[in-house]
């Protein structure tokens, strides 16, 4: 796991400044602290920061060829690398290191551009080839890894991080039209970012320069689906789910550093924990995050798992005195606007967890490859909910009314959530799904963008990524869109920054691109066995989890912001003075009012608002 960074000038003559290129990499010293390396040669010029997971001795980059006529800077893991190394062997291939950078520049030599379609990994790479004087730049198939690059008629610069772009000297100009999206959405979609002219390699997409020409390619994507086709055999797909998700922990856990696990107490780390043990030859190193307000905290679940599994655990824990503290760190982690809090915990375990190990294995993915979300359920039930005559489905929601306004404390949250859904079970998937994101409601989001001009209205936004969405049941819809968009634009973008901002690295199984594609082609009545969710998990590889694990109410990762910001000790509308400026103020204050009175749960909106003021400080 690294940071890599670089820059092509257009023109030959114009050759790459060093100390530009060492200002890159050394912005990114958090990806690799265990050493650095650069390759210069004219207008081309590659930077890298190590940290050091295989092979210690041979594994420093930028890594060549025989006759340094290839070139690569590498940000990853190759997790077939000995299985890959042994077919080239066989071919012909000769090997110097024993790492797996060597493996992605044998497999060029042997397959061209094609050779990312045999990795298993996670990745964002560049690799030079001075023969054909091309500049060849892969992403992973899921998104993992992270890869931006800026252009203009004279130079490419490409970085794991846009600070490292900034450092090359790219001016943010900022994209103020992609507010509404980014209070939504919580984060910036790619390939776009808050920045105008730099932009995110999309998952499962390469970049090839040659002759200052730029093109992009798509070289993977979800398979086709026949819907009436789908895969039914229980026996069978519980075989192979089974195979593929433990083969997939089990390469996962090659390493010649100490590892460990991220464990929630959910069931997919707990699963991953459990696999682990039954691998490892010694004890596996499980670390969890608790939280004061039990509502929130998922400790005692985590401790119930490494008792049955006789893991060494540790336990940390987060405090609300920590909130603008991590807001800074946010600032500083992402480069543009995030607004997931569960990123506050993820940072607080990688944090924790670095103390003993150097990589972990997380649960991420779990619930996008097992359809694990409520939102699953509330396509069945919406679908249930409109086969009833409109009379009844309108004395339920009137019911719902009633006792969302007798309600109080938490009930009220509760009763909110059921008359949302009520409201939303008859619309349109898409528009289902902007209101499911929004952490406040959509009217009150709209009015704060009302004065400002040219904005991308999120649901023109939505519009457009449905029309990519080749399925068409909308099951399978909601599949597509959190693998190919949640998963890529949130979550992972979470477990990078937060983990490599501690210089840890992260693995997730559930990631795997073959379980992934065979998931993908599995009946939804078999994912969703009647009303319960993460069926194909909770019947194979969940078997052995405490009882109490598997019926646990789904909690997530995240943290009360609720009630830390009713705290009277924390003055949120002292910290939204650059937001004050740009958005409806009233509608601001409503919200914080709200929050603290107890009348909505608005602790998320009013952290995705204290972000987006952080970014906004010379607006």
């Amino acid at each position: 796991m690294c940071g890599i960074a670089g820059m092509l000038n257009f023109d030959k003559s114009n050759v790459v400044d060093s100390h530009k290129l060492r200002r890159m990499t050394d912005s990114i010293i958090h990806r690799g602290p265990d050493g650095e390396g650069f390759f210069i040669n004219g207008n081309i010029g590659l930077g890298h920061r190590r940290l050091v997971i295989i092979d210690s001795e041979t594994g420093s980059q930028p890594m060549f060829n025989d006759d340094k006529s290839i070139v690569l800077v590498f940000n990853g893991e190759i997790y077939n690398y000995i299985e890959l190394k042994n077919e080239l062997i066989r071919k012909g291939h000769r090997f110097h290191t024993s790492s797996d950078t060597e493996v992605i520049i044998r497999s060029y030599e042997e397959w061209g551009i094609d050779c990312q379609k045999k990795f298993n990994g996670m990745w964002a790479f560049a690799l030079w080839d001075n023969r054909k004087e091309t500049l060849f730049l892969s992403r992973d198939r899921i998104g993992e890894k992270p890869l931006f690059f800026y252009h203009d008629e004279t130079s490419f610069v490409f970085a794991s991080e846009m600070k490292a772009i900034f450092a090359y000297g790219i001016e943010k100009s900022k994209r103020l039209e992609l507010i509404e999206v980014y209070l939504v959405m919580t984060n910036i979609p790619g390939p776009d970012t808050f920045y105008k002219n730099i932009y995110k390699l999309k998952p499962g997409h390469f970049i090839t320069i040659s002759n200052k020409i730029i093109s992009e390619t798509k070289y993977w994507d979800l398979p086709s689906l026949d819907e009436n086709e789908m895969l039914r055999d229980r026996s069978k797909i519980y075989e192979e789910y089974s195979y593929l998700f433990q083969d997939s922990v089990k390469i996962r856990m090659r390493s010649d550093v100490p590892f460990g696990a991220f464990l929630s107490g959910g069931l997919d780390s707990s699963t991953i924990v459990a696999a682990m043990s039954k691998i490892s030859s010694g004890l596996v190193n499980t670390f969890t995050i608790g939280f004061p307000d039990k509502v929130f905290d998922e400790s005692f679940l985590a401790q119930l798992v490494a008792d049955k599994f006789k893991t060494n655990h540790h336990l940390g824990s987060v405090n609300p005195a920590s909130v603008w503290e991590a807001l800074e760190r946010c600032f500083k982690s992402f480069d543009e606007p995030f607004g997931d809090s569960s990123a506050i915990a993820t940072y607080e375990v990688a944090k924790y967890a670095k103390e003993y190990v150097k990589m972990v294995l997380t649960g991420d993915g779990g619930d996008e490859l097992l359809s694990g979300y409520s939102s699953y359920q509330g396509i069945k039930f919406s679908d249930l909910y409109n086969s009833f005559p409109s009379s009844l489905k309108n004395t339920f929601l009137k019911s719902a009314y009633f006792c969302s306004g007798l309600a109080r404390g938490k009930n009220k949250y509760k009763w909110n959530r059921v008359v949302n859904v009520l409201e939303t079970a008859s619309i349109p998937l898409a528009d289902r799904m902007i209101l499911k994101r929004c952490y406040a409601p959509f009217l009150e989001i709209l009015n704060l963008t009302n004065n400002m001009k040219d904005v991308i209205h999120v649901t023109d936004y939505f519009e457009q990524i449905f029309s990519t969405i080749p399925y068409q049941d909308d099951f399978y819809k909601l599949m597509y869109l959190n693998i190919k968009y949640d998963l890529p634009d949130d979550y992972l973008v979470k477990v990078d920054r937060m983990t490599m901002a501690n210089s840890l690295e992260s693995r997730a199984p559930f990631l795997d691109y073959r379980l992934i594609e065979f998931m993908v082609k599995v009946d939804k009545r078999e994912k969703l066995l009647g009303w319960k969710r993460k069926a194909i998990l909770k019947n194979t590889t969940g078997k052995k989890l405490p009882y109490r694990v598997k019926v646990a109410k789904k909690k997530g990762f995240g943290v009360p912001l609720r009630e830390w910001f009713k705290d009277d000790t924390i003055d949120v509308n002292a910290k939204l003075t650059n937001l004050s400026r740009l958005l409806d103020l009233k509608t601001i204050n409503k919200i914080v009012t709200d929050n603290k009175n107890g009348t909505r749960d608005s602790g998320n909106f009013i952290w995705t608002l204290s972000v987006l003021d952080r970014f906004l400080v010379d607006c």
